[in-house]
């Protein structure tokens, strides 16, 4: 009896030691090709949370860039204007897309000239665990 009170015991304690996470993952990410010398560039994705916890996406960053930063084009009394983002939460099983006209990483001061085929490596850091990293393909458009 006392053997079976100690494993019922154990695996109570294991399992309230389990945690819910969530997991960030990138899809479709590209960046908008831009003129040669633009110190400003844009670039977009799918972030998804296949975990079971929200997932706080709080910035970015990329050796190819002097500063990334999360940001969202928005329209205040007719005027479209830009503005940044602190973090954007992504629940589990969700979607948040960043695409022209909306939400984007706001890419400056490119290290080297970039054109169409062009990939670079951008990792999305999120409030709790390792973020995630993707190559972001330099294109004109998104398809």
């Amino acid at each position: 009896m006392h053997k079976i009170f100690l494993t019922a015991t154990l695996l109570m304690l294991g399992a309230s030691n389990a945690s819910a996470e969530g997991r960030l993952v990138i899809d479709a990410a590209w960046i908008r090709s831009a003129p040669p010398g633009a110190m400003m560039l844009a670039g977009y994705a799918s972030l998804r949370n296949d975990g079971d916890a929200p997932v706080v996406v709080n910035g970015a960053d990329s050796v190819d860039f002097g500063s990334v930063s999360l940001h969202e084009s928005v329209e205040e009394g007719g005027v479209a204007r830009m503005r940044a983002l602190g973090r954007v939460e992504i629940k589990p099983g969700a979607s948040v897309l960043f695409a022209p006209g909306g939400k984007h990483l706001m890419l400056m001061q490119p290290k080297r000239a970039l054109k169409a085929g062009d990939g670079v490596k951008i990792h999305i850091s999120t409030q709790a665990g390792p973020g995630a990293v993707a190559e972001f393909v330099v294109r004109d458009n998104a398809s």
